[in-house]
C-alpha cells in the first residue's frame, strides 16, 4: 500500500513546491526506485493485492506502473486490459493466435459490422437449411481480426486471416525465409486483377521458437501501381491445419511514422494453441 499511497499523493499534486522538490523531476525519475518493488509485486500473482487495488487504472497510473516493468506485465497478459509501453494485446485463445498493437488503434468497423450480420442471421427464427451449399460461411481471405487508427478509412492498419490447409502443410516446404518470401511475392502478382501492379520483396526473415517448435516467417515488401503505393510487414505461421496471416500495411507515405509499430506487431505475433 505504500506503493499506493506515493503513486496517490504524486497525482494528486499535493507536494511542496521549489527548485529542490524530487517530485517535479519527470515521472520517470519519480518512479524509477519503485521498479524493483513493482515488479516483485507483480510476480506475486494477479490476484494480489497490490495488483487488484491499482485496478482501476486511476489517471493512467496503472498503466505508466506497468511500463515499469514491461516484460513481466506482459508475461502475465496484463496489456489485454491495461496499455503497456503504448501497446495493447490482441488474445484470441479460439482462433489460436496473440499480438500487440498500438494502444489507440480500434476495432475494424467493417469487420465488426459483419460480424453483427452473421449473428443477426444465425438469430433467425426460420430454420436452418438442409442444403450445406445454402449456408452462409465466411470468406477464408476475410480477416478474423482487424485494428487501425479511429477514423481511417483501412489503409493503415494490421489484420489477421486464418485460412484452412491440409495437416501436413508445411511453409518451409517452399525453401529458406527469402524462397518463402519470394512466393509470397508471386502470389499478390498472379492474385492481382491489375496488370500494372509491382510487388518488390525488401526484406525476409526466419523467426523460431524452440519451446513451440514452430516457424514464423516475417517478410517486409512493398506494393506499387499508378493509383498507390504500399508498404507491408507479414507474419506467416502454419500449424494443425491452418495457415495464420498477420499483415501490417500502410501508404508508403506514412512508412517512416509507423515502421516501428510494425515491427513491434510482427516481433509479437504469436501462435497459442
Amino acid at each position: 500500500m505504500a506503493l499506493l499511497n506515493q503513486c496517490h499523493f504524486i497525482a494528486s499534486g499535493n507536494h511542496k513546491q521549489g527548485s529542490d522538490n524530487p517530485y517535479e523531476r519527470p515521472p520517470a525519475e519519480q518512479f524509477a526506485p519503485l521498479a524493483s518493488t513493482f515488479q516483485r509485486r507483480l510476480l506475486l500473482g494477479v490476484g494480489s493485492a497490490s495488483v487488484v487495488a491499482i485496478g482501476a487504472n486511476f489517471s493512467g497510473i496503472t498503466s505508466f506502473l506497468l511500463g515499469l516493468s514491461p516484460d513481466t506485465g506482459r508475461r502475465l497478459k496484463l496489456d489485454v486490459l491495461y496499455p503497456i509501453g503504448g501497446y495493447t494485446r490482441c488474445f484470441q485463445p479460439d482462433d489460436g493466435f496473440e499480438f500487440i498493437y498500438p494502444a489507440s488503434w480500434v476495432a475494424d468497423q467493417t469487420l465488426l459490422y459483419r460480424a453483427a450480420e452473421r449473428a443477426e442471421l444465425e438469430r433467425s427464427l426460420d430454420p436452418p437449411s438442409l442444403n450445406s451449399s445454402n449456408r452462409r460461411k465466411r470468406n477464408v481471405n476475410e480477416p478474423v481480426i482487424a485494428f487501425g487508427p479511429p477514423g481511417s478509412t483501412g489503409e493503415l492498419n494490421v489484420s489477421v486471416i486464418v485460412s484452412p490447409v491440409p495437416l501436413d502443410f508445411r511453409i518451409e516446404a517452399f525453401g529458406g525465409a527469402k524462397e518463402v518470401g519470394e512466393a509470397v511475392i508471386r502470389t499478390i502478382t498472379g492474385s492481382s486483377r491489375l496488370a500494372d501492379v509491382k510487388p518488390t520483396l525488401l526484406r525476409s526473415n526466419l523467426r523460431e521458437d524452440s519451446d513451440t517448435n514452430l516457424r514464423y516467417y516475417e517478410l517486409e515488401y512493398k506494393v506499387e501501381s499508378p493509383s498507390f503505393r504500399r508498404h507491408n510487414v507479414t507474419i506467416c505461421c502454419a500449424q494443425k491445419g491452418k495457415l495464420y496471416t498477420l499483415n501490417a500495411q500502410t501508404p508508403e507515405s506514412t512508412w517512416q511514422h509507423v515502421k516501428q509499430d510494425f515491427y513491434n506487431i510482427a516481433a509479437s505475433f504469436t501462435l497459442t494453441s
